[in-house]
């Protein structure tokens, strides 16, 4: 005989002040999946430094070690996301008399909330270190970039024994200089010839005719070369240091590039990661609740013998 849906009898409903969400599931998902995600780390950094190498040529290359740690932090969280999301709703209440499209929703959530507690505590614990590799990683960017001067300013200092880094080196120099050089030592002469260098490859680049000849007369001084065989040397010499600047500064600007891409797409990849690690706790929180649903409770029964005593 088929019965009608109107005669099924009306289910129980569950007191309104009781709360849907079983948070000592939630929390104990969350545990696990940090703790598993906490060895697959480590296991992943071991792997990674056993697989580099200090020697040139020797190892995987940088592109390979990329890939590998992209990988292996998405299977992180997959493993990790997956086990807690299964905790989660495999050790929550049974929540009878009620819809199965709750159930469902109920479940998801508490794979969700618990990937996103793991989330959390993850990142307060490894945030500080992770900041701070990249404030350094930026920072060492733009100092290479914005320093390169700057360091042929204090080795100028140096050169000229001034440790003290005197910026106006160059003009007190200027006080002293004559139509014929007086002899002086070859440390003075090349810190003289340091901060000439400094200062213009920190300007515009071009040597000013005065010091151009001012430098030839040293070097004529000290190589007994002639006025135009000395201002060609001065050329060839100034040409190369100023090349080497510029190369300089273009490494250094090759290698900001390249550490902004390579965070750009990290950030990325670990978007994609954690997407793919909050989707699988949810959906083994939904396994691990129609599990927990499917338990077959052993009632306990009492027997008592009763002896007819005659």
């Amino acid at each position: 005989m088929n019965v009608s849906p109107d005669a099924y009898p009306a289910a129980v409903e569950e007191p309104s002040s009781v709360s849907g969400v079983s948070w000592g599931a939630i929390f104990a998902g969350a545990a696990g999946a940090a703790a598993l995600s906490l060895i697959l780390v480590l296991l992943g950094s071991g792997l990674g430094f056993s697989a580099m190498s200090p020697w040139a040529n020797e190892g995987v290359s940088a592109k390979t070690i990329g890939i590998s740690t992209v990988v292996w932090l998405a299977f992180t969280q997959i493993v990790a996301s997956g086990l807690g999301g299964y905790l989660a709703g495999r050790l929550r209440v049974k929540w009878s008399n009620m819809h199965g499209d709750e159930v469902y929703f109920r479940d998801t959530a508490h794979g969700f909330l618990s990937w996103a507690i793991a989330t959390l505590v993850a990142a307060v614990l490894i945030i500080g270190s992770v900041s701070g590799l990249v404030g350094s990683g930026v920072k060492a960017g733009a100092s290479a970039v914005a320093g390169v001067a700057g360091t042929a300013a204090v080795a100028a200092g140096t050169a000229a024994g001034n440790t003290s880094g005197d910026q106006y080196g160059y003009f007190v120099d200027t006080l002293f200089r004559d139509d014929r050089p007086a002899a002086v030592s070859d440390d003075a002469a090349r810190g003289v010839v340091v901060r000439i260098f400094t200062k213009t490859l920190a300007n515009d680049g071009q040597l000013a005719p005065e010091d151009r000849n001012y430098l030839a007369q040293l070097v004529a001084q000290r190589t007994n070369l002639s006025q135009a065989d000395a201002q060609a040397r001065v050329d060839q010499v100034y040409g190369q240091a100023k090349q080497a600047v510029a190369d300089a500064k273009l490494k250094a600007q090759q290698a900001a590039e390249t550490a902004a891409k390579v965070a750009a797409m990290s950030a990325l990849w670990t978007f994609v990661a954690l997407l793919c690690g909050a989707f699988v706790a949810s959906l083994a929180a939904i396994w691990g609740g129609r599990r927990r649903d499917a338990v077959t409770y052993v009632e306990a029964r009492a027997y008592t013998t009763t002896s007819n005593i005659r």
